[in-house]
């Protein structure tokens, strides 16, 4: 079951982590974790069990298509909210073929990404 605090953030551009954070950081009740590649998000998810995961598609290592479905397959992540993030909308079909909830596509604005966390989270 996963963690009602923790949110994880992956993006391998740490501007879209840093506005993703910041928007979220006055949320009560969330804990923010950031990754910068899928990797490291496999790792961090493992260990935080977060209830929402904002996943970039494109980045080094492993991408958010290949790490999405990684996470889906794990028994403990069956809660988990994934929203895919992405600059296109080219990789909508693979996004919820890879097991997201939701897509959201950049540049995003912070009150959309506001009402985005309150419905996932509500």
């Amino acid at each position: 079951m996963a963690t009602t605090s923790a949110v994880l953030i992956v993006d391998d551009d740490p501007f879209i982590r840093r506005l993703i954070a910041t928007t979220l950081e006055d949320v009560s009740g969330f804990e923010l974790i950031q990754a910068g590649d899928g990797e490291e998000a496999l790792a961090l998810a493992d260990q935080t069990k977060p209830r929402i995961v904002f996943l970039d598609v494109d980045m080094p290592k492993l991408n958010g298509l290949d790490a999405c479905r990684q996470l889906r397959e794990r028994a403990d992540m069956g809660d988990t909210r994934i929203v895919m993030l992405t600059a296109g909308v080219q990789h909508e079909r693979a996004a919820h073929d890879a097991g997201a909830d939701l897509f959201l596509t950049k540049p995003f604005s912070p009150l959309d990404l506001l009402r985005l966390v309150d419905e996932l989270a509500g």
